[in-house]
């Protein structure tokens, strides 16, 4: 007989990345960002099944267990226990009839496709602040163009992106409920999108901090996590993915190789990026390795990284109208107003793809050691005081 309950409630947080069977079936997977889920592997009708049974810690070992053998017991009478549970499931489902509940299942239908399982709240959100507070309690059939129309109305043309994004969530709530066996108007989001028309809207690039007052900004900030961070993404000219799941495996002597998938916008997106880290940009990283947890610099205090919005709900909380995303505005107009850098460089310093894919083809450089130099001289910047910048200037 395989051996039981080889795991502990106790153990489960010191487990590293990877699967480890409790026996019988049931493993707990600890993912790369350090969150971890339940799943059990049983045979029905001769072909194995991994059935997810939650996420850990919502799922303790305890229930995790208890739903094991529930699972474990279907398979025995022959009963797959994901159809079983789907079946279920949709027999409840075929008892919704209002949008807030239909909402609510179809995001959780998703959340295995979301980042972080939805956490962010990004794919809700629009729903949850847009939509809901009008039609929530309306039957899910009822709902016309006329309705979505009343609706989104008055962010279609002031909050553009929002509402588009109101919209697409709308539309996939509506194929949910169909799916589910009710009645609803398939084309009712297309049919709004045309009383609505063309939307009125100009795109408004993310504030930022003139690159003058950015070293004054910079000397403000401590040593905790959040504004660590700030100060790497100052530093280094990143977007604040990277920087939220900077790892120190990924970081050697001066270099910082970012996975390609951290990066955005580039044309070569398979490729990984290269980083040249300043010695002030080393420091801070120092300083950060202190709260290191499953090899992330920046973790959350639960579990995972920090969130997207943590150093942007920093800068709001010190009423700076600038934001992190930002940063690379004023690092960039530093370099064509205060450098020489040649435009290639200092477009390689944001990690942007420069020249035509012929090009790049042929001409396979990384500016990295032009990079360090101008990054050596940005973090120089940053650590001078302010009379110093002008004296600089004049």
């Amino acid at each position: 007989m395989r051996e039981l309950n080889k795991l502990s409630a106790a153990g489960l947080k010191g487990l590293p990345e990877g699967k480890h069977g409790d026996g019988g079936g049931l493993w707990f997977h600890r993912r790369a960002d350090g969150g971890a889920q339940w799943f059990l592997r049983v045979v029905v009708h001769g072909k194995r099944r991994e059935m997810g049974l939650g996420r850990y810690p919502d799922v303790s070992l305890k229930e995790a267990r208890g739903n094991a053998d529930r699972g474990k017991a279907l398979a025995r009478a022959g009963i797959d226990p994901i159809k079983d549970r789907e079946r279920k499931r949709r027999e409840a489902l075929s008892r919704l009839h209002v949008l807030k509940d239909i909402a609510e299942d179809a995001f959780e239908s998703r959340k295995a496709e979301l980042k972080d399982d939805g956490t962010a709240g990004r794919w809700f959100t629009p729903l949850e602040l847009h939509v809901l507070p009008r039609l929530g309690k309306v039957p899910v059939s009822e709902i016309d163009q006329r309705d979505i129309r009343d609706t989104l109305a008055p962010i279609w043309h002031e909050k553009a992106d929002t509402a588009r994004k109101a919209m697409n969530r709308l539309s996939i709530c509506l194929r949910h409920a169909a799916a589910l066996g009710l009645e609803v108007d398939l084309q009712a989001t297309e049919k709004a999108k045309a009383l609505l028309g063309k939307q009125r809207h100009i795109a408004k690039n993310v504030p930022s901090m003139p690159w003058q007052e950015v070293p004054a900004f910079y000397q403000s900030l401590d040593d905790s996590i959040t504004e660590l961070a700030l100060r790497l993404l100052i530093l280094t000219g990143l977007r604040s993915k990277p920087i939220r799941f900077a790892r120190l495996d990924q970081i050697e002597s001066n270099v910082w190789t970012v996975p390609a998938e951290m990066m955005k916008g580039r044309k070569d997106a398979t490729t990984e990026f290269r980083v040249p880290l300043s010695t002030e940009a080393l420091a801070v990283i120092e300083m950060a390795s202190k709260f290191e947890r499953d090899g992330f610099l920046f973790p959350n205090q639960r579990r995972g990284v920090i969130s997207d919005a943590t150093m942007s709900r920093y800068m709001e909380r010190k009423e700076i109208e600038a934001r992190p995303h930002g940063f690379r505005s004023s690092l960039r107009t530093w370099c064509a107003e205060a450098t020489d850098a040649p435009w290639e460089v200092a477009e390689m310093c944001l990690g942007h793809s420069v020249g035509s894919g012929v090009e790049r083809a042929y001409k396979r450089t990384d500016y990295l050691e032009k990079r360090a130099g101008l990054m050596e001289r940005w973090a120089n910047l940053l650590n001078r005081k302010s009379d110093d910048i002008v004296r600089l200037l004049s």
